[in-house]
């Protein structure tokens, strides 16, 4: 199910307070509480992307900080959603997986306050995270304009390892420098987009490698690519191919989701920030 199918059937929003809502399409809701403070709001879990559950732990808390961190927020506190089957709850992958993103949630100083847990066959594993921002410091992704530079602070590449980490064709050392990647708080990232003068940003930069092009964001840009573009080495070309291939041969597109147990396409969490450029015109609308 698309999201869009979702979000059409919510009602439209006519609360004053709702500073940031479903229809911009960003990484977080915020609700200003005060004068001079907002709470941001964020869900987000998926099923596992690499093998080592500490490590796909920490994944998915670190994406869970992201949508705070993007929105120019500090985080607050956070709660687990977990789905896992409850005849593999003695194999001891469940503790490594909680206790994953529990020190990743620790290493940002956010603590777990709570959860919801369901038996489910295919396991599943997030947070809902609740920060703070002031009102008028909040950072959308609206706001782009002709002549902005675009920032990466993550190399591309990570979909596409962990595509051929669920495809058994990704080098040991490769995954481990994704895993590495995927797992990176932005918390720094944050702290600079906003010492940098931002004007909006946008979290997931899918479709930026070569043959993809990048979504637009509630501004209505699309950023124009110019080399080098930063990304994991191995991360692209007969990597990536291989996979395609990999998928073809199984009577799949590449971006196809697998059967239940298997892993989904990766995340990387990177914040793209687009800040005021200097001299000629880099962006626009083509």
């Amino acid at each position: 199910m698309e999201l869009g199918q979702v979000l059409e059937a919510l009602p439209p929003l006519t609360d004053p307070n709702v500073l940031v809502g479903a229809g911009t399409g960003d990484d977080a809701a915020v609700y200003r509480i005060a004068p001079d403070r907002a709470l941001v709001a964020t869900v987000d879990f998926f099923t596992p992307i690499v093998d080592d559950p500490a490590a796909f732990g920490a994944i998915a808390a670190a994406n869970s900080l992201s949508d705070v961190y993007a929105m120019g927020a500090t985080p607050l506190f956070a709660l687990s959603i977990l789905a896992f089957p409850r005849q593999r709850l003695d194999t001891g992958l469940l503790g490594e997986m909680v206790a994953g993103g529990a020190a990743k949630l620790a290493e940002a100083g956010v603590p777990v306050v709570g959860g919801h847990s369901i038996d489910d066959p295919e396991p599943k594993f997030g947070y809902a995270v609740t920060g703070e921002v002031h009102p008028d410091r909040i950072v959308t992704n609206r706001g782009a304009e002709p002549g902005d530079l675009l920032y990466l602070t993550k190399p591309l590449g990570s979909g596409v390892v962990a595509t051929a980490i669920k495809r058994g064709l990704c080098p040991p050392s490769l995954a481990a420098a994704a895993i590495a990647v995927m797992s990176a708080l932005n918390r720094e990232a944050s702290v600079a987009m906003l010492k940098a003068g931002r004007r909006r940003r946008d979290r997931r930069a899918r479709g930026a490698l070569p043959g993809g092009r990048p979504r637009a964001g509630g501004s209505g840009r699309l950023p124009r690519r110019d080399p080098p573009q930063p990304r994991l080495p191995g991360g692209g070309g007969r990597l990536g191919r291989a996979a395609a291939d990999r998928a073809a041969a199984a009577g799949r597109r590449p971006d196809q989701r697998r059967p239940a147990g298997s892993h989904p396409a990766g995340r990387c969490g990177r914040l793209r920030v687009g800040l005021p450029g200097r001299g000629q015109d880099r962006g626009g609308d083509g």
